[in-house]
């Protein structure tokens, strides 16, 4: 019988909310048990199902920090901050007149 859709679906959340140190260690853990032979062959197999998908998981968390840490550069100063390429796209700010240009009056500063 298969698992149930919840118990999957909760299997995925605990899994993506494992850091990737946590992950790491649990899949070390597997590899060494299923290196060692001693495992019944259905419970290799689900040990291996869940080594692949921690392997995916540490997988996308290294890209994750890569690209954190691609975006990070050191200016000539010694300075460091984002690149100006990897700051997200400035959201148009709201006008006070929701849609309405305001009234020119001639004493107003244009800026």
């Amino acid at each position: 019988m298969p698992p149930s859709r919840s118990s999957v679906s909760s299997a995925a959340d605990a899994l993506a909310a494992l850091s990737f140190e946590d992950a790491l260690a649990e899949l070390e853990r597997i590899v060494k048990g299923l290196e060692g032979g001693q495992q019944k062959l259905e419970d290799a197999i689900v040990a291996y199902e869940r080594g692949t998908r921690l392997r995916q998981h540490c997988e996308a968390k290294l890209q994750e920090a890569e690209t954190r840490v691609q975006a990070i550069v050191t200016a000539a100063d010694g300075s460091v901050g984002l690149r100006a390429d990897a700051l997200p796209e400035p959201e148009p700010a709201a006008s006070a007149g929701r849609g309405r240009k305001p009234v020119e009056t001639g004493d107003e500063i244009p800026f």
